[in-house]
């Protein structure tokens, strides 16, 4: 697998996990949310910025 291979599947996966929450409804899941912060830490390392990702 390529690192832009590696990058596009993580994007994927952060969008998929926003979605996601944002269908949650407001309700606190706290595996989720530690889903969501692995993958932002995965994205930054990669050097990309989330914030334009985010919904």
């Amino acid at each position: 697998m390529t690192e832009k291979e590696l990058i596009t599947i993580t994007i994927d996966r952060y969008t998929d996990l926003q979605r996601v929450k944002r269908a949650n409804g407001g309700h606190e899941n706290q595996e989720l949310d530690y889903l969501i912060k692995i993958t932002v830490a995965k994205l930054s390392s990669m050097g990309i910025n989330v914030e334009d990702l985010s919904l």
